[in-house]
């Protein structure tokens, strides 16, 4: 059973009782003919050859609060696209597909960035969820968006009910939930949370002291989850990355653009099982790449609000990650003896060492160009300058669907 215990900055709400998802689901109903709630999914077509992705329409077949959902589509052809509109088809909820690899969104990218918006030809779920969010923020009608990711393996429709229910209910006053949960199997899995996330923000804290930020991130129980909901007055001043550092960066645009009192976290699901990314090199790509990413992410930010990365604190964080990964990796040998669980040390030592290599790159590619990848821009920034490119957007995306 989880804890009700509150040891962070923001409000985290555990799953306990015995509340059903059904029961929820009617308030949830009721609460649809004031508050329209919008999820968004971004995909790419290989997900739809694997059983998660048809888990995740049957679990959604049995959803009937929902006011739509949108569908950004990755790496699809024209008959895939067909292919895959015909399977959301069958949903009870209108669902607007955008093809992202169609001539007509294409064409709106170049528009994009002909107009000196950054980033918005870096392929990724970042770009992805950006366009989607870009798209369901001109119905004046949405007032809630949430958005999980498609390849998870034992889905189900308690997912979007907790992500929704914080951010819709009239009683609370949250804009911004956080999805959390368990990532164990026959072993405790999650190594870029465990062995580097968590290792890192702790060690930041030593070598440069607790501030507000520091104290906000770790208070996420899973930062780096790909599940949220925000209402849509928050989400249209938030800023995108599209690289790895797409969970850290959205945390800290949250973090700028409400009040912590505003922002919860929700256990969504007891266990959660997904395609497991390989360690790989930096350069191959893997969870070695995406913990470069945020890592220069979490400078970059620390360097907006003044803080100054010379090589002698960095050496210092080098080694201070390092002893807390090795305390970290002792914890979990503890937790997987007491529970049962398989543990395999040495792969984890190979993980830290791979993972403070990405540190090391962080570092060199930060000092060479402390700007890194633009995130991209707010869609109030979009409408300002480009004022009919959300008419142009809509229709695009009608014509395709059509």
């Amino acid at each position: 059973m989880s804890d009700f215990f509150q040891n962070g900055v923001i409000t985290t709400i555990p799953r306990l009782g015995s509340r059903s998802i059904e029961d929820m689901e009617k308030e949830l109903v009721k609460l649809a003919k004031r508050r329209n709630m919008v999820l968004v999914l971004p995909a790419l077509y290989s997900e739809f050859e694997t059983s998660a992705m048809k888990t995740i329409v049957e679990e959604l077949q049995k959803v009937n609060y929902l006011y739509r959902i949108v569908l950004g589509l990755d790496g699809a052809t024209e008959k895939q696209f067909k292919y895959v509109k015909d399977f959301m088809s069958t949903l009870p909820t209108k669902v607007d597909v955008i093809w992202n690899d169609g001539p007509r969104i294409k064409a709106l990218k170049d528009e994009l960035s002909n107009a000196g918006f950054e980033s918005t030809n870096i392929r990724g779920k970042g770009l992805n969820v950006w366009m989607m969010l870009g798209y369901i923020l001109s119905d004046q009608d949405a007032y809630a968006i949430a958005v999980h990711d498609c390849d998870i393996v034992n889905y189900t429709r308690e997912i979007p009910a907790r992500l929704f229910y914080p951010i819709i209910h009239p009683g609370f006053d949250f804009e911004f939930n956080k999805g959390f949960y368990a990532r164990v199997t026959d072993k405790v899995h999650g190594r870029a949370t465990r062995l580097f996330y968590t290792p890192l923000l702790k060690s930041l804290e030593r070598i440069f002291g607790k501030n507000r930020y520091l104290d906000y991130m770790g208070s996420f129980r899973y930062a780096l989850s790909g599940e949220f909901a925000f209402i849509r007055t928050l989400a249209r001043g938030i800023r995108i990355s599209p690289t790895w550092g797409l969970e850290v960066s959205t945390l800290s645009e949250v973090y700028k653009n409400t009040s912590k009192k505003r922002i919860c976290q929700s256990e969504i699901m007891s266990t959660y099982e997904h395609k497991h990314q390989d360690l790989g090199a930096e350069a191959a790509g893997g969870v070695s790449k995406m913990t470069k990413e945020i890592a220069e992410t979490i400078f970059r930010i620390m360097s907006q609000m003044g803080v100054t990365f010379s090589s002698a604190k960095f050496n210092a964080l080098l080694t201070t990650y390092y002893e807390e990964a090795q305390r970290a990796i002792a914890q979990y040998s503890v937790i997987s003896e007491v529970n049962g669980l398989c543990y395999d040390r040495q792969k984890e030592l190979e993980a830290i060492k791979e993972f403070t290599q990405a540190l090391r790159v962080a570092n060199e590619e930060f000092n060479r160009d402390p700007m890194g990848i633009p995130s991209l821009s707010a869609w109030t920034a979009v409408r300002s300058v480009l004022p009919n490119f959300t008419y142009k957007f809509n229709e695009a995306v009608r014509l395709d669907n059509a």
